[in-house]
C-alpha cells in the first residue's frame, strides 16, 4: 500500500520462535461459525517446532485475506472467482477470523480487506497448510 507498513507480526516481540501467516479465503457458504472453528484450528494446531501450537509458543499470526484461494483453473486459461464470497460477504468472516484469534489470546495483526499489498514473508521450513471448515 504505497509503501505503508498495514500488518507486521514479530515474533520475537511475544518470545515465540516463529509466527503464522493466515491466508483467509471465504466462499458463499462460509458463516460466522466457520470463521470462528478455523481461527480455533489455526490457533491450536500442532504444526510448530516439537508439535507445539502457536497457542503453545504464542506465536503472533498475521492474517491477510486472499479471494484467490478459491480459483477455478480446471477450463480454459483464466481463472473463474465464482467460487470465492463477494467481498460483503467476505470481510466480515475475514474479521470474525481475526477478532477470534485475539480472543483465544493471540497477537494478531492484518492488512487491509480488498486492498492490493505487497506481502513479504521468510518461510522457514517451508511449512504450508490448507485448513478447510
Amino acid at each position: 500500500m504505497d509503501g505503508e507498513v498495514v500488518g507486521r507480526i514479530e515474533p520475537g516481540d511475544t518470545g515465540a520462535p516463529h509466527g503464522l501467516l493466515a491466508l483467509v479465503g471465504a466462499t458463499h457458504t462460509d458463516t460466522e461459525a466457520t470463521a470462528r472453528q478455523l481461527a480455533d484450528k489455526t490457533w491450536r494446531l500442532r504444526i510448530l517446532d516439537d508439535e507445539r501450537s502457536a497457542a503453545d509458543l504464542n506465536a503472533p499470526i498475521l492474517v491477510v485475506s486472499q479471494f484467490t484461494l478459491y480459483a477455478n483453473t480446471a477450463k480454459g486459461r483464466r481463472p473463474s472467482w465464482n467460487a470465492a464470497a463477494p467481498g460483503p460477504l467476505a470481510e466480515p468472516l475475514v474479521d470474525t477470523f481475526a477478532d477470534t484469534l485475539r480472543e483465544l489470546g493471540a497477537t494478531v495483526a492484518t492488512g487491509h480487506f480488498g486492498a492490493h499489498m505487497s506481502v513479504q514473508l521468510t518461510n522457514d521450513g517451508p511449512v504450508t497448510v490448507l485448513l478447510e471448515g
